[in-house]
C-alpha cells in the first residue's frame, strides 16, 4: 500500500494500479485494499472498472466516505451529474463539511450547468480549515465561468504568484471561449441564474 502510495504521488498511475491488483487478488476481502485499488483505477481513467471494484470497498453498515467521494467523481466523469451528488451527499453525512467532498459537489453542479449552486457550494468548501489549492482553484474556475474575472483572480493569488494567477485567469478565458462545452455550461449558468430571478419576481407578485 505504501509502495503504491508513492508511486501515485510520482504520477506513476500505471504503476500503482499493477502494485495495487496483485494486492487485491491476494486479499480480496480485505476494503482498505479494495478501495486502494478503485482510487488509483480511477486516477488512471479505468472508470468502469474503478466503479465496480469500489462497490466491493464498503457496505452500507459501513460506509467510507472517501469512496463515496471517489464514486461521486466517477459518476459525474460518466455523465451521471444526480447520482454523483448522491454520492457526495452521503458522504457529507458521514464527514460533514469536508472540503475536499464539498468540492467535489460544487464541481459536479458546475457540470449540470447549476454554476449560481456550484459557487455556493465551492465558497462554503473554500471556507473550510481543511480546504487546500484544488478547492479554492476550483472555485477560481467557477467564478471565471460566470464572468467574475477580478473575483477568480483574487482565489487565485491565494496559492499562486499574481503573475501566475493573471495567466491561469487568461487561460479560463481562452477555454471558455474556445470550447463548446465550457461556453455551453457558462450559457447554461446565465440562463438558470435569469430563471431564477424570474421566479423570485413573479413570488414577490403573488
Amino acid at each position: 500500500m505504501t509502495y503504491a502510495r508513492a508511486l501515485h504521488a510520482l504520477d506513476q498511475n500505471a504503476q500503482a494500479v499493477a502494485v495495487l491488483q496483485g494486492l487485491a487478488i491476494q486479499n480480496p476481502e480485505d476494503m482498505k485494499v479494495l478501495g486502494a485499488y478503485g482510487k488509483a483505477l480511477a486516477d488512471a481513467g479505468q472508470l468502469k472498472q474503478a466503479a465496480d471494484v469500489l462497490q466491493k470497498a464498503h457496505t452500507p453498515e459501513r460506509p467510507d466516505w472517501s469512496v463515496l467521494s471517489t464514486q461521486g467523481s466517477i459518476a459525474d466523469q460518466l455523465g451521471d451529474h444526480e447520482g454523483a451528488r448522491g454520492y457526495y451527499e452521503t458522504a457529507l453525512k458521514i464527514r460533514p463539511n469536508e472540503p475536499s467532498v464539498l468540492s467535489n459537489l460544487g464541481l459536479s453542479y458546475a457540470l449540470a450547468r447549476n454554476l449560481p449552486r456550484a459557487e455556493e457550494v465551492l465558497r462554503a468548501a473554500a471556507a473550510q480549515p481543511g480546504a487546500d489549492m484544488r478547492v479554492r482553484q476550483n472555485l477560481a474556475l467557477v467564478l471565471a465561468l460566470q464572468g467574475k474575472f477580478d473575483q477568480a483572480e483574487e482565489w487565485s493569488r491565494r496559492d499562486l504568484s499574481p503573475i501566475d494567477a493573471a495567466q491561469n485567469v487568461a487561460s479560463i478565458r481562452q477555454m471558455i471561449s474556445q470550447s463548446n462545452t465550457w461556453r455551453d455550461i457558462q450559457t447554461g449558468g446565465q440562463s438558470q441564474r435569469r430563471a431564477s430571478a424570474r421566479q423570485t419576481e413573479a413570488s414577490a407578485a403573488q
